[in-house]
């Protein structure tokens, strides 16, 4: 009898230990002040995102424009991405008397847009008998859906301390939106590194490949800004998730400074 009564008994300070730990769980909820702050952190890295997507998901990273030819109406220019290029035939009327060459690509044309094939069947794209270097072309592409990936896991995991007060994935969170800021910047570099392949890449046969002159758009624009800005926000989760202790020690009262 006395070895049963003892088994029920800590079964009973088990289940008492567990609900406690329960309700202290669900007694752990963030302080207004530090809500506030932490979504204000979100909304900046909100910012970086849209921007980071809006880079990813357009095709404006750099224009390639020919030069203009005398006696002709027409000339051509084009702007490509990570997964796709669009050739463009605009009317020279159109375009600003004070370029040597053709574009803006945002300009009315007529419009050819393709998909790079080496997602699909691995083979170069050729433009203005240029050929790509693909394996440099896909790194870029690969790094920057990877740096999205990681955006999306660091905000699941600020989304996680707002909904259930789980604070110690704030520093997760602030890893990952700091590496995927840094994931887009190098995506950027390597891009360059790809325009830079394709431009000396030039054929001669039939005839001579034509002069281009390029220049980075917007699309690229936006993928550095996202990078920074994701960086930033990184950094900002990151001293959130500094217990106050540390805070003491970085910014000292100035009370105590002078005892």
């Amino acid at each position: 009898m006395m070895m049963w009564s003892n088994f029920f008994m800590q079964e009973e300070d088990r289940r008492r230990g567990a609900a406690g730990r329960r309700r202290g769980q669900q007694r752990a909820k963030l302080t207004p002040e530090r809500e506030g702050k932490i979504k204000l952190a979100l909304l900046l890295a909100a910012v970086g995102a849209t921007l980071a997507v809006l880079a990813v998901g357009t095709e404006f990273w750099v224009e390639l424009n020919t030069y203009k030819v005398n006696g002709s109406a027409i000339c051509e220019a084009a702007h490509l991405g990570l997964w796709k290029m669009c050739t463009k035939r605009l009317w020279r009327a159109d375009v600003p008397a004070d370029r040597d060459t053709c574009g803006p690509a945002e300009l009315p044309g007529e419009a050819n847009c393709t998909y790079f094939k080496f997602f699909t069947t691995g083979r170069n794209a050729h433009i203005y008998q240029r050929t790509t270097k693909k394996e440099i072309h896909l790194a870029a592409a690969v790094i920057a859906v990877l740096g999205l990936v990681v955006m999306a896991l660091g905000c699941l995991c600020i989304i996680m301390v707002l909904s259930k007060g789980a604070e110690f994935l704030l520093r997760v969170g602030a890893v990952c939106f700091g590496l995927s800021g840094l994931l887009l910047l190098v995506s950027v570099e390597v891009f360059r590194h790809s325009v830079q392949a394709l431009l000396n890449r030039a054929s001669s046969e039939p005839s001579p490949a034509p002069a281009l002159a390029y220049e980075y758009s917007w699309s690229l624009s936006c993928g550095v800004a996202a990078g920074l800005v994701l960086i930033l926000g990184g950094i900002c989760f990151l001293l959130l998730a500094l217990p106050p202790r540390s805070w003491g020690t970085l910014c000292p009262k100035q009370g105590q400074g002078g005892t």
